[in-house]
């Protein structure tokens, strides 16, 4: 359960920084956190991998940043809080043209979709791919995203709204998967070709049914579980649905090293200040009330990224 604690987290280590946060990012990772779904290393423990802010004071060593830089993140865990110390080579600069509430919201979802498009599974103009959760806050992005690439994206939400919204943003076409059979509409669309990729933070709900809408050899990119974890399968089903990829790739293994996460991030703002991507908070909450800004993730009851304000 969340507690609203006061804490005061001291002076910064040496290579850390003291950092003020402006504005909190909310993304289902911190759900998976908070259950037990994803280990914590100790217990009780502060959530949240996502934020940005101003840097108050610098440790020892720290010699990039200094105290008033304008700086984001998405990582280290512990965001949901008004102040944090935080090592400073996970920081990186915010362009002067991009406001707190919008990078808070942009920095894990915006990342992950530059990785996810660019790394994982090349994307380009001949690519068609099949988004699940198409009006979230990722699901926007990527859409967004794989749009400005040349792809055709099929996307998939869960009421009229939403598959509205993700029309707005770019799907060539939404399928509302609570009164279609998306199997069968994406056979349709593709006139049972299939698609190229499948980008599918759901999980257990649109499983197997994810791997029946690839062509052969497409590949089924698994990024999260927000309808419950996956159960085993065997391995044996990849080859006889056409010789299928499959992989569950994570944010930090592709921003690992210094080098690695400011291209990403730098990638990200170009995108940003280019026009390219629209991104706002869609939900604003108080850090207080975080419990809630989780209750309504979980229930579906959000479109497009949410924030807390300290």
């Amino acid at each position: 359960m969340f507690q609203w604690e006061d804490f005061d987290p001291g002076p910064p280590g040496p290579g850390e920084v003291r950092l003020k946060h402006e504005a909190i990012g909310v993304n289902y990772i911190d759900i998976y956190m908070r259950s037990g779904l994803y280990p914590v290393d100790e217990l009780p423990f502060v959530p949240g991998r996502e934020g940005a802010g101003i840097v108050v004071e610098t440790g020892e060593g720290v010699t990039e940043l200094q105290p008033d830089d304008r700086v984001a993140y998405a990582g280290p865990p512990g965001s949901y809080a008004e102040e944090r110390n935080i090592a400073a080579e996970r920081l990186v600069k915010l362009p002067g043209g991009i406001d707190f509430d919008i990078a808070a919201s942009v920095m894990l979802q915006g990342m992950t979709a530059r990785y996810l498009l660019k790394e994982t599974y090349p994307v380009g103009p001949d690519t068609v791919l099949l988004i699940h959760g198409a009006a979230g806050g990722l699901g926007l992005l990527l859409t967004q995203w794989a749009v400005h690439l040349g792809a055709e994206v099929i996307g998939t939400a869960g009421s009229d709204e939403k598959t509205a919204l993700a029309l707005a943003n770019g799907c060539a076409h939404a399928i509302n998967y609570r009164t279609q059979d998306f199997v069968e509409a994406v056979a349709g669309i593709t006139n049972g070709n299939g698609v190229d990729v499948v980008y599918d933070p759901i999980g257990k709900d649109t499983f197997p049914g994810s791997l029946i809408c690839l062509r052969r050899r497409g590949m089924w990119v698994s990024f999260g579980q927000a309808s419950g974890a996956i159960p085993p399968f065997d391995m044996g089903v990849l080859s006889q649905k056409k010789s299928l990829f499959v992989t569950r790739p994570s944010l930090f293994d592709y921003t690992d090293t210094r080098e690695e996460l400011v291209e990403t991030a730098n990638d990200l703002f170009a995108m940003l200040t280019a026009g390219h991507l629209k991104a706002s908070p869609n939900h604003r909450y108080d850090l207080s009330q975080a419990a809630q800004a989780h209750r309504d993730l979980e229930a579906r009851k959000t479109t497009g990224s949410i924030i807390l304000l300290p």
